[in-house]
Formats: C-alpha cells, sequence, structure tokens
C-alpha cells in the first residue's frame, strides 16, 4: 500500500532500485559534521545535519551510520538529523557494559540527551533490522520521547525463536563477504554468481548498487560489536510488549528480505495496533538504499499525514 500517491511525473524515479543521479551524499563534507559525544563513559561517533524537528537514524547488525547516506540529506531540508555508530560498530567505542536491547536502548537515551534533545520534545525515531529492534525498546522504555516511529525491516519477531547455529551460518557467509567487499571496493566482484548469491543475502539486485555506496556500507563491517549483538537479538523478547507503543508507527519492508521475513512486518502491525504498513516489491533487506527515493518520499509522505491529523 502506498501513504500518499506521487505526481505521475515522479512515479518512474520512485521505482527505479537503487539512487537516480549523483546522490547528495557525495557532495557534503561528512567532517563537518561529525559529532563524537560521551555517553555513559565511552565515545559515540555519529553525524548532525539539517534543523528543524528532530529526526534519529538507528542501524543494524554490521551496520554504521553510513547506512542512512541516501536519506539523511533529504530529512536534513526539513529536519534536525541525527545518525549514530551503535557502541561497538563503526568508530564508536565498545559499551561499558554487556550489550544487549535493553542496554543500546538505554545507550541510545542517553545520548539523545548529550546531543541536546530533551524528553519533552518528541523525535522521529526510525530504525533499520537490529536498530528497529532498538527502536521499539526506545519507543515503549521512554514513550514520552518518541513522537513517531519508523521500522524497516526491523528484527525483533523471528530472530526471538531463531536458533543461534543457524544464524552463526548466515553471519560467517556475511562476513566473508563484507571482507571480500572492502578489498574490491567497485563492486564489479558482484556480478560473480558465488558473490552475488551471498550479497542477495542484503539486497536483492546487488550489482544495480553504484559502487560507492556499496563501499560506504563496509565502514559497520568486522566491528568487535557484531557477535555479541547477535545473541542481544536472539535473547531479547519483545513481541508481547509492541502493544506498549503509543507512538504512531510506520512498518516497512522488502517483499524479498531475506534477512528478516517479510511476514514478520504482518506481526509487527497487528501487535501495535495503530501501524501503517507498507510493503516493497523486489527489494530485500535495506529499502532505504534498494530504493532510496521511494523511501524518502513514503516517510516524508506520512509525516506530513501524521501532523496533518494531529493539527486537525
Amino acid at each position: 500500500m502506498s501513504v500518499i500517491s506521487p505526481p505521475a511525473a515522479d512515479r518512474a524515479a520512485l521505482r527505479a532500485y537503487g539512487p537516480v543521479g549523483r546522490s547528495a551524499w557525495r557532495d557534503i563534507d561528512w567532517r563537518e559534521h561529525q559529532r563524537w559525544v560521551r555517553v555513559r563513559g565511552r565515545w559515540v561517533n555519529g553525524v548532525e545535519l539539517g534543523e528543524g524537528p528532530p529526526l534519529v537514524f538507528v542501524h543494524g547488525l554490521a551496520g554504521s551510520w553510513q547506512n542512512w547516506l541516501e536519506n539523511i540529506p533529504y530529512f536534513a531540508a526539513t529536519h534536525r538529523v541525527f545518525a549514530l555508530d551503535l557502541p561497538g560498530f563503526g568508530f564508536s567505542e565498545m559499551p561499558s557494559e554487556p550489550i544487549s536491547i535493553d542496554g543500546y536502548a538505554r545507550i541510545l537515551d542517553d545520548f539523545l540527551d548529550a546531543v541536546g534533545l530533551p524528553d519533552e520534545v518528541p523525535l522521529t525515531l526510525v530504525g533499520n533490522s537490529m536498530g528497529g529492534f532498538i527502536a521499539a525498546e526506545v519507543a515503549i522504555r521512554y514513550s514520552q520521547r518518541v513522537g513517531r516511529l519508523v521500522l524497516v525491516s526491523a528484527a525483533g519477531i523471528t530472530s526471538e525463536s531463531q536458533r543461534n547455529d543457524r544464524l552463526f551460518a548466515i553471519v560467517q557467509r556475511l562476513e566473508f563477504l563484507l571482507t571480500f567487499m572492502a578489498q574490491h571496493p567497485d563492486a564489479r566482484f558482484m556480478l560473480r554468481p558465488r558473490y552475488k548469491r551471498l550479497a542477495k543475502l542484503v539486497f536483492e539486485h546487488p550489482g544495480r548498487l553504484p559502487g560507492s555506496l556499496v563501499h560506504e556500507q563496509l565502514k559497520g563491517s568486522g566491528k568487535p560489536g557484531f557477535v555479541p549483538s547477535l545473541g542481544a537479538v536472539t535473547r531479547y523478547p519483545i513481541r508481547d510488549r509492541l502493544a506498549r507503543i503509543i507512538a504512531p508507527t510506520l512498518i516497512v519492508w522488502g517483499e524479498r528480505d531475506r534477512i528478516v521475513p517479510p511476514r514478520d512486518a504482518q506481526v509487527f502491525e497487528q501487535a501495535i495496533g495503530h501501524a501503517t504498513r507498507i510493503m516493497y516489491p523486489d527489494t530485500g533487506h535495506v529499502p532505504m538504499l534498494e530504493r532510496p527515493a521511494r523511501f524518502n518520499h513514503d516517510v516524508e509522505a506520512w509525516l506530513a499525514s501524521e501532523q496533518a491529523g494531529t493539527t486537525q
């Protein structure tokens, strides 16, 4: 389903897989927007861009703030946007306590305080995969903070019953792929059958994505938080607590997601009860990178519709 139908002239662009034209993130000096924040005795790396209502992006397992490169500049035109490396990923230090989903939620709450976003200013929280799991936990624990919630291929449903040995088998293949990708920044190797099959665990059409964008995603790979975070995802039940989310929620999913089953989107929708669900055909685990134009449009349109609803 679609939140708001785009003008006919824009529909072709919104059907595209991957970025169209030159991406805005390539013309930004990100060093000017980098923020180092001390949280619970550890340094957390992030970026801040734009002015307006706050919007925060949270990446998933093996990710980094660069997972949102196609989205940060777009929303920075109307929002004060933050994206961070979760502790143990990207350039952030490992946390001072054992990694857990509720621990990450507490760290994110402290991070928001540290960057000057008080509880009384509700924000839009957007999370992908494990980041969606964490975002949902924040919306439950710190409901006053979250005015709008966007869950993108969020973990937390099927992962609660998955066996660790199966997950670790997938992890080993992904780790091999990420290591190989780091050595081949042009991404042409993904056209080879063996590596294309591995890449398709994440992307539906890996060969269609720009090599520069794919290479930026490697900034979150090979980090010490990976294995303990994987365990945390499988040990923390959230299904029975989702009804406690009071923030209007948008659920975005790829119909070809091989990491988190698309059927989980409906579980989130039914459990939360006041959610809108959008399914993207021919799309894998990271819709914000695979369908950036449509993702940005749909989230913006949904935010506008929610804002209009609150002012009527």
